[in-house]
């Protein structure tokens, strides 16, 4: 019989030898599993004992990428070029066209519009707008001039102002609005007289369709704006192509935008719905596209539903070679030679120069 110390001292090591089991307990129910590490961490762990033990081993340097990824291609912007001549061109040709369809003033009088309910008209103002134009078209020219990657900025801007001009022949071949005020003075029709209208369309291209060149006394270009497209297209480019922390530089040029289409209504030379869908239009197909052209995961996406419109496939022609957003960088457009810049007293060779170290 055993005494009861070997009883307890039985007990006591079966508990020692069990922990976590009491009793009625079911076995294993608190046991822990030891963490082991991975195989790819216990092979990375091994590579660095190995280095630091021996420091003899060779860094290879890999070359970087000699891929460009703004290529200019300027071949591509001579394309965009004729692309956005031919569709101003074929514009004054339909303005030639609609406005032997503009209905007598004295007939059809100006269809109501709330801004010309509150605001008078003002003779010089749309001057001001045309003055507001043309700085800020010349802004934008001197930007581009400097700008580094002008070729693609430069091909951008002449596509989105041909397509922009394209809908405009649209709209005003499909609906031809009355005069917007009495104070118009509209030329005399032709009547099927060609060489006429060849010689107005002439001077409309040479006179670029401004009011304060004399060139543009034809009516029925109404719905849209061509005024409100500049001025808003150009301002758009300007502060998408500028560095951002130039806030007075583009609060400048979106007051001589806004005030340059204010003054078209206080002119009463368009309808407030002209105004209105020129600079929705502008806005939107300027950020549409630009958007696909920054973010090249939409460009393949299969639920980009920007691909279905039908300027998609001029887009991919344009952008396809384009793999990153265009940094605003500047620099000295004429690239001196290296002729002109050496300087013969500082030429050395390596072994005058490694002697002098």
């Amino acid at each position: 019989m055993a005494s009861p110390e070997l009883g307890n001292a039985g007990d006591s090591s079966t508990r020692n030898l069990n922990p976590g089991m009491g009793d009625g307990a079911v076995s294993g129910t608190n046991k822990t599993c030891p963490v082991h590490a991975s195989a790819g961490e216990e092979a990375k762990r091994s590579f660095r004992k190995g280095i630091a033990r021996h420091n003899d081993y060779v860094k290879i340097s890999v070359p970087e990428s000699k891929v460009n990824h703004l290529p200019t291609e300027w071949w591509k912007t001579v394309i965009a070029f004729f692309y956005a001549a031919f569709n101003l061109v074929l514009t004054t040709v339909v303005i030639t066209v609609v406005h032997e369809r503009v209905p007598p003033k004295e007939s059809s009088p100006p269809l109501p519009d709330k801004f010309f309910d509150y605001i008078d008209r003002v003779k010089w103002a749309f001057t001001v707008t045309e003055i507001n134009g043309m700085v800020l078209v010349a802004i934008w020219l001197i930007q581009l001039f400097f700008f580094k990657y002008k070729s693609i900025a430069c091909r951008r801007f002449l596509f989105l102002i041909g397509t922009l001009y394209l809908y405009r022949c649209v709209t005003m071949y499909v609906t031809t609005l009355p005069v917007p005020g009495m104070h118009m003075n509209c030329a005399p029709k032709l009547q099927g007289d060609t060489q006429a209208k060849i010689q107005r369309v002439l001077q409309l291209i040479s006179g670029a369709g401004l009011s304060i060149t004399n060139s543009h006394l034809l009516c029925g270009d109404f719905l849209y704006s061509g005024h409100t497209v500049m001025l808003t297209l150009t301002y758009l480019f300007i502060k998408e192509y500028s560095p951002k922390s130039f806030w007075w530089y583009h609060l400048m040029c979106w007051l001589l935008s806004a005030v340059g289409v204010l003054c078209i209504l206080v002119a009463h030379e368009h309808y407030t719905v002209d105004v209105v869908v020129a600079y929705f239009i502008t806005s939107r197909l300027f950020w549409w596209y630009h958007t696909m052209a920054n973010l090249q995961t939409l460009k393949c996406s299969p639920n980009n539903y920007l691909t279905n419109t039908w300027w998609n496939p001029l887009f991919n022609f344009f952008e396809r070679n384009v793999q990153t957003s265009v940094p605003c960088s500047y620099s000295w457009p004429i690239t001196w030679t290296s002729g002109c810049l050496k300087n013969p007293c500082k030429t050395y060779s390596m072994v005058q120069s490694s002697r002098e170290e």
